[in-house]
């Protein structure tokens, strides 16, 4: 069988992981040890921080959501528990939307939502 000499592919590998690291301070783009670590280090904290990013997004809409139903005299609990028993399907996201560009659908959706809980403790 004949002999296999990887250079050639370790040499397209080196400039890939040093393309990648192209910005990075110092030795962190220059030598491929360093750029190396640096980029592993790199693609670990992008693929932790879309996650992240996600819970980040639902605690600003719950922020903004609590807001706007203070606002209309109700809680976010309360609010979210009212609009669970009008069977009103909304996401945080569409409920933050509307909370920050169109205040009075949202004051209607919190009006609901109270209406759904004062008849449920009658």
């Amino acid at each position: 069988m004949a002999r296999v000499k990887r250079g050639v592919h370790a040499k397209k590998n080196h400039k890939a992981v040093l393309e990648s690291a192209k910005g990075y301070y110092g030795n962190r783009s220059k030598s491929f040890r360093s750029a190396n670590e640096a980029v592993m280090h790199a693609l670990q904290y992008s693929y932790r921080d879309r996650r992240a990013r996600k819970g980040d997004f639902r605690r600003l809409w719950i922020q903004r959501i609590n807001a706007a139903a203070r606002l209309n005299g109700i809680s976010y609990s309360q609010l979210i528990a009212g609009l669970k028993l009008a069977e009103i399907d909304l996401d945080r996201r569409v409920l933050a939307e509307l909370a920050v560009t169109d205040g009075d659908t949202f004051a209607q959706i919190a009006s609901v939502a109270k209406e759904a809980l004062a008849a449920k403790e009658a």
